[in-house]
């Protein structure tokens, strides 16, 4: 069968299908139990959730879900920046705080490394099945306590280098995410342009060159994509925008409008949001804050000093300055059920493979 393998054998779960742990709201217990429920793997992005915001969604997690979950984490990153180097980036949003009546400046405090101390604290305490990192690889001792206690670890990479990191410092799968993918890169060691490899080009180098599973990710929609990741090498498929526009995703309503709307020419890549490179559609603040950009200050860093913009525009539904994360396959984007898409997936899975027999 095309769905029993080393990861779905080590997950024990009935399809290599992950939902891309996805921060900021969109995967809500709703969604991650769903995408679980119908023989996924259901990810809670948890990056931005304090730890007692992240304990209460596990635990809702658990009240619906009868199957393993997981959840993701950002490796802290503490970068500094100068106080000419704040006043200078917050000179270019005052534009965007004027008119959403935003009258106070931030001043961005670097994220602590207690958050992250205290989030692997819940996932030990609530014994999640699974926890995913981006953003960069956590400690060997950190890897390792988590697997002394069951849990099963994945790392993230963008570059076979990157991979082979992940593999030494312990990870027992790796995500291979490539240049299609929405959200944020999950690069970590290299500059950009040397990270923008395609899926397609990208995974089956990494299939070459380590031995723990691999996870393809970036530009799979359906089940084409899913059964060209397997001819690929891969193990699994992760797929981020494909539930973005589910029923049972967070996402703001005029987020999914917008995918729902959009075609493969209008994702781009920008730093104006987070200060960390993130593919989203194009829209007025990423071409107006595009001639700012060696103003932006490194992630997390930018990321607080927007963070405000970005609610105060969603609430007041203004699209042109909104983060609207979405890969390169927005076109096969379906506002419908989990349980919809993930049979609908299987199905077109199966009915490829018989036709290529």
């Amino acid at each position: 069968m095309w769905n029993d393998n080393a990861f779905t054998r080590n997950v024990n779960i009935r399809y290599p299908i992950v939902q891309a742990g996805m921060a900021g709201g969109i995967t809500t217990p709703e969604l991650v139990s769903a995408v679980s429920n119908n023989g996924g793997l259901g990810m809670l992005g948890a990056g931005y959730l304090q730890p007692e915001q992240m304990q209460e969604a596990i635990r809702r997690i658990k009240e619906k879900v009868v199957h393993p979950f997981g959840v993701n984490l950002f490796v802290p990153e503490n970068p500094t920046a100068s106080q000419e180097e704040i006043d200078q980036a917050n000179k270019q949003l005052e534009p965007y705080r004027k008119e959403l009546n935003i009258t106070k400046e931030l001043d961005p405090q670097p994220s602590s490394i207690d958050l992250f101390e205290n989030q692997l604290d819940i996932v030990l305490e609530e014994k999640v099945p699974v926890c995913s990192f981006t953003f960069g690889i956590p400690s060997k001792e950190t890897i390792d306590l988590l697997k002394k206690n069951g849990i099963t670890v994945i790392g993230t990479a963008t570059t076979v280098d990157e991979a082979l990191l992940n593999q030494e410092r312990g990870m027992d799968m790796v995500v291979v995410q490539g240049s299609e993918a929405g959200g944020h890169r999950g690069t970590f060691s290299g500059p950009l342009e040397e990270t923008m490899i395609g899926t397609m080009a990208l995974v089956p180098q990494v299939v070459d060159h380590i031995r723990i599973p691999v996870i393809a990710s970036g530009g799979i929609m359906d089940g084409r994509g899913v059964l060209a990741a397997f001819a690929l090498g891969a193990d699994a498929a992760q797929m981020g925008t494909a539930f973005v526009t589910s029923e049972e995703s967070g996402a703001h309503f005029k987020h999914k409008e917008a995918i729902l709307n959009s075609s493969e020419k209008a994702p781009v890549v920008t730093s104006a949001f987070s200060g960390k490179p993130a593919r989203g559609i194009n829209n007025a603040f990423i071409r107006n804050m595009k001639h700012h950009h060696d103003s932006f200050l490194p992630y997390p860093l930018q990321h607080t000093l927007t963070k405000k913009i970005r609610a105060e525009a969603a609430n007041q539904q203004m699209t042109e300055w909104m983060s609207l994360w979405c890969g390169q396959g927005p076109r096969l984007s379906r506002n419908s059920p989990v349980r919809t898409i993930i049979s609908d997936i299987i199905s077109q899975v199966e009915t490829q493979r018989n036709l290529l027999r």
